[in-house]
């Protein structure tokens, strides 16, 4: 797998999670910045974007602003590893100003909402994001396949809004059970402005990725972790294993999110052993 590191992690976050833990751990997934970032290292990922979790939990009641300085704080500490999403709230008009602001930050890479956490439906919100987003020229990458945040309800907001990019989360995500809603938004979009990422438990099941790839090609499927939540080695070694073609991996790993986020080509990090 050593020949396909250098990934770009494009979802990823950091802090406390206050979603509760087996009794087997005894404590939620430690996920502060620097573990994140170590982990990532260890895996071959060269590049993280992340989020503060502060930001989004508890449901209802996170704190976009505190989290999003948080953010900055975290980039700052480890800039060659970790750029950051803004984290927007369309019920909090403050995060509107705030995101004005970050999203000139060279570290900032877009916009992130997740209706579920912050509990309101796409359909009603989804045009002032949209707006918001093509008039500062910001990728958006939402939390997808709830209630609230169904794939097929953004994909009216991406034909409307054909200047903005939009990333799906949690390819396989499906409340209901279904699993392919994330790949039928991206194939109903009209402007081809809709991608997914991997960052989802639904990962692991056999054959998920490579129907997708099928279904909609690699170069709309960007490769995430939703580290610290989940294990970022499991995450690499599920695209690096695949039954794809060392092209279509490539492009899963670094290429696309390359492309979309224009970055600039970087040479692999020496992979590092764990202590």
């Amino acid at each position: 797998m050593d020949r396909l590191c250098n990934a770009v992690d494009v979802h990823a976050h950091f802090g406390q999670s206050v979603l509760g833990a087996p009794s087997l751990l005894g404590q939620p997934p430690e996920g502060t910045p620097a573990r994140v970032v170590a982990r990532a290292r260890a895996a071959g990922v060269r590049l993280t974007f992340v989020s503060a979790l502060q930001a989004l939990w508890p449901r209802g009641a996170g704190n976009p602003i505190q989290g999003n300085l948080a953010a900055v704080r975290a980039v700052d500490e480890f800039p060659e590893d970790l750029r950051f999403w803004c984290v927007l709230s369309p019920k909090q008009e403050e995060t509107f100003a705030q995101a004005r602001e970050l999203l000139t930050h060279p570290r900032c890479i877009g916009l992130k909402v997740h209706p579920v956490e912050h509990r309101y439906e796409i359909r009603e919100f989804g045009t002032r994001i949209f707006e918001f987003a093509a008039e500062r020229g910001a990728i958006v990458q939402s939390h997808s396949g709830e209630p609230g945040s169904w794939p097929a309800d953004f994909v009216p907001l991406a034909d409307a809004f054909p200047t903005v990019r939009l990333i799906l989360s949690h390819l396989g995500c499906g409340a209901d059970g279904l699993l392919d809603h994330q790949v039928r938004a991206v194939k109903a979009a009209r402007h081809h402005n809709i991608w997914t990422d991997t960052s989802s438990a639904q990962s692991m099941r056999a054959d998920l990725i490579e129907r997708a790839v099928a279904l909609i090609g690699a170069d709309r499927i960007l490769f995430g972790t939703d580290s610290p939540l989940y294990s970022t080695g499991a995450q690499v070694a599920r695209i690096a294993l695949a039954e794809l073609t060392e092209k279509e991996k490539a492009a899963i790993f670094r290429e696309n999110a390359a492309s979309l986020f224009g970055l600039a080509k970087a040479a692999p990090r020496p992979k590092t052993r764990s202590k």
